[in-house]
């Protein structure tokens, strides 16, 4: 048996060499293609088996989707996709380090890791972005980051705020990044694709946009049950920050509630887990000998991607 996640909307193409890879080359009993936002949905559902609806917010490393799903069924004329992930956030603080301190463009790995432990979603861009032109230890903003030498220091680390030396050099060999406004205007692209040229709308009004797109009677119970998954929601105060937007886009009277899970990472494959003790399950997967008799058409039908 086997689950495998693909993207939405997927060229059939794509989904018949995977029929082909799944059914005749790994010869699996039976299989289940399905996207991950479906997954999450299911996960949500079980945990508030009194909700009809709800929006997953899925930001990964290539993109960031938004798909309503109602009973389940995802509603495709309300699925968004913003081009930016993990990935180009990553890419961004590689030139923006590179043209300020230190060339990282090879370093991808490290950068990464740079990013996941020093960036945050601020809640009050221009106010930090003040914060950040301070001198010395005004600036609440600044941290240092100790490079990995891969000898002595395997892991890169931010440096306590106490152990910065504000003037002057580090009297250790350590490498050190200085991060200021980086840590948080790289973030903000997820809010603001237009900072860096990318002429698209944000998450916040992607949200709106979708959910305009469905029937009115629909709408509140979208709005309260947004659920956030993928890497790019670990940010710190990106639920904050989304439902502060989200709340001046949305009209006054509909209430705002999005869901953060504890691991956004692993939510949809939780989700499998739960899909695959669930009643259901039979009904969604595809036995070997339909395929051998039917061929992609018997995929075609089940599989709603």
């Amino acid at each position: 048996i086997i689950i495998i996640t693909e993207p939405y909307f997927n060229f059939s193409s794509i989904q018949e060499s995977m029929n082909e890879i799944l059914f005749e080359e790994y010869q699996f009993q039976s299989a289940l293609r399905i996207n991950a936002g479906s997954l999450s949905a299911h996960h949500y559902f079980t945990s508030k088996p009194s909700e009809l609806c709800c929006l997953v917010v899925d930001s990964g490393f290539s993109f960031t989707h938004i798909v309503p799903y109602c009973r389940s069924k995802k509603l495709k004329e309300g699925i968004r996709r913003i081009n930016v992930g993990g990935k180009l956030l990553t890419n961004h603080l590689k030139e923006i380090i590179s043209y300020r301190q230190l060339h990282v463009m090879d370093e991808t790995y490290v950068i990464n890791q740079v990013k996941e432990d020093v960036c945050y979603v601020s809640q009050q861009f221009y106010k930090d972005m003040e914060i950040a032109q301070m001198k010395g230890e005004e600036n609440t903003v600044m941290r240092d980051y100790v490079l990995p030498d891969f000898s002595a220091i395997k892991k890169g680390f931010c440096k306590p705020r106490e152990e910065m030396v504000f003037s002057g050099k580090y009297k250790t060999g350590e490498q050190t990044l200085r991060l200021a406004n980086e840590r948080f205007a790289v973030p903000e692209m997820l809010f603001h694709p237009s900072d860096i040229g990318i002429q698209e709308m944000g998450i916040p009004e992607a949200i709106a946009d979708s959910v305009q797109s469905l029937p009115e009677e629909m709408h509140p119970h979208f709005y309260q049950n947004i659920v956030l998954t993928g890497g790019n929601l670990l940010f710190p105060g990106f639920r904050e920050r989304l439902e502060a937007e989200l709340r001046s886009l949305v009209p006054a009277h509909l209430p705002v509630n999005v869901f953060l899970p504890e691991n956004p990472v692993c939510y949809s494959w939780e989700g499998g887990k739960l899909l695959a003790h669930s009643p259901d399950y039979d009904e969604m997967v595809v036995m070997r000998e339909d395929y051998e008799e039917n061929g992609h058409i018997v995929c075609e039908e089940k599989f709603d991607i």
